[in-house]
């Protein structure tokens, strides 16, 4: 339609070139956005120092006129690599006391899961067509599953669960209750664990996590049809990492002395992250926030909130924090003395509203509880949305050529009197690593520079579900993945949720 009111059809009219694209790219178009933009170390900086030539900014008259010089180089920063710590896993593996290197390790008989638990009771889905996906390839990777676990260190007392074949286009839910049923039945137990084989990338995750968390209360785990062709070892090692958390064990934990802050006062580590809808979409923004409940702060509890859309302060922080303190004191009997908050998704533009809303609501949930209870808190923002990114000057490289694992840099780049750093914890896997920038917005436990990068790279250890060092601190992470889960109930609810989470 024209400015005057004149209608064209369709079939006559051409789309302008060159328009951004606000909806989600499909899944082939992010493949090639990622290939695309995916470019080694060497290859983005040579690109940079190319675009920057051709930008000209020395000729460029408003530059002048403003007295405005811009460097045709890259600026060179000091950093410092911080060392790793070492792992625990179970006593009675030979490499109980672990020393990973390069920010990533191997799984194997050797590394004993520091708490693995116990199935009895489980079941398989198989979505997919049964010709396919036939029955004897079924078994060879369920026996192949079953030993690899074992090896690594759970208890799997039935090794071999009722097997189901189901239509992808049928009623999901009524084909979970009966894999359930038949889960139950087969072991006299209550069904821990619901294992789902889908062919291809579909809707029905989305549908699976959302009758987990909202009809049955079951986990679930999803894996791939591909995967069951080529059982090996490392995957099945991997799978093995994020069912034994779902049903409660504990894979790895840093070894004590790596977190003397932890073992000084009882310690309460939060993440805390929002997700907002896509444009256009005008569903709730939900928040998530997690928080440690156990000595070492491996295992954590969520607690998830629907709030306006877009609204990136946690409305209802107050009540969340409430919730997860009186976990953390019912799991080990002592009130917290001391909270490290890693706080996710918040701009530079925000901070003084985190300061005025969020870290209130912390400590009034803190007062709310008992009136006297005050303990110290350190409010760290994590971020990831920015173009900074690290080129090594020499061959002390990952086997990415990005920088090492744990290179940290202070100074230069950061504020000038504020309390911030930049740390690059995670070994890359392809193109260039992107650092995290750490900001802490008040620090009533007083740290110093060195002990909390130090604290917060050794986290990045403990991240359950893989054996490598993660970009983001794992509070943070899990606050993310919990949060985007949450997308998966909204059909269903817009009241408070809260469960533990892994």
């Amino acid at each position: 339609m024209t400015p005057s009111g004149t209608y064209f059809p369709p079939e006559v009219c051409d789309l302008e070139t060159g328009q951004r694209v606000t909806r989600k790219l499909s899944e082939r178009q992010t493949a090639e956005m990622i290939k695309f933009t995916c470019q080694a170390p060497a290859i983005r900086s040579e690109k940079i120092q190319h675009g920057m030539s051709l930008l000209e900014y020395d000729q460029n008259e408003h530059c002048r006129q403003w007295g405005l010089k811009v460097s045709p180089k890259m600026a060179v920063v000091d950093a410092r690599v911080l060392p790793a710590p070492r792992l625990a896993y179970h006593p009675s593996g030979k490499e109980s006391n672990f020393a990973p290197q390069l920010g990533t390790w191997q799984l194997g008989p050797g590394k004993k899961m520091l708490n693995g638990a116990t199935l009895k009771s489980w079941s398989i889905i198989v979505f997919a067509n049964p010709h396919h996906i036939k029955k004897e390839i079924v078994d060879g990777f369920i026996r192949e599953l079953i030993k690899t676990l074992g090896e690594n260190g759970m208890n799997i007392v039935n090794p071999k669960p009722p097997i189901l074949h189901a239509n992808p286009q049928g009623n999901i839910e009524n084909t979970i209750r009966q894999a359930y049923t038949a889960a139950g039945n087969a072991a006299q137990f209550k069904p821990q664990l619901i294992l789902c084989v889908l062919q291809g990338r579909s809707t029905l995750y989305d549908e699976i996590k959302r009758i987990e968390d909202t009809v049955l209360g079951v986990p679930t785990q999803c894996i791939m049809s591909n995967k069951l062709f080529k059982a090996n070892k490392q995957y099945c090692g991997m799978l093995g990492l994020k069912i034994n958390v779902k049903l409660q064990g504990n894979n790895v934990s840093l070894q004590r002395e790596y977190l003397p802050f932890f073992l000084e006062a009882p310690t309460i580590v939060f993440g805390a992250d929002v997700t907002h809808p896509g444009f256009g979409d005008n569903n709730p923004s939900i928040a998530a926030v997690v928080a440690s409940f156990d000595a070492l702060a491996t295992r954590y509890a969520t607690s998830i909130r629907f709030q306006g859309p877009r609204v990136e302060i946690i409305s209802s922080l107050k009540e969340m924090v409430q919730e997860l303190l009186k976990v953390f004191y019912k799991e080990t009997r002592k009130k917290p003395e001391r909270i490290l908050f890693y706080r996710d998704g918040v701009s530079e533009g925000q901070f003084e509203e985190v300061l005025t809303f969020e870290i209130d609501a912390i400590r009034k949930a803190c007062t709310t509880l008992e009136a006297t209870y005050r303990p110290k808190i350190t409010f760290v923002v994590v971020q990831k949305r920015h173009h900074t990114r690290f080129f090594p000057t020499d061959n002390n490289t990952d086997k990415s050529k990005n920088c090492l694992p744990g290179t940290v840099v202070e100074k230069e780049i950061t504020h000038p009197f504020e309390f911030d750093f930049y740390l690059q914890s995670h070994p890359g896997l392809q193109g260039t690593s992107r650092p995290t920038h750490y900001h802490v917005l008040i620090d009533e436990n007083k740290f110093k520079s060195d002990p909390l990068q130090s604290l917060t790279y050794n986290l990045c250890y403990s991240y359950a579900r893989c054996p490598r060092a993660v970009s983001v601190v794992p509070p943070a992470y899990y606050a993310h993945l919990a949060a985007f889960r949450a997308r998966h109930m909204l059909e269903e609810s817009t009241n408070i949720l809260f469960r533990r989470w892994r």
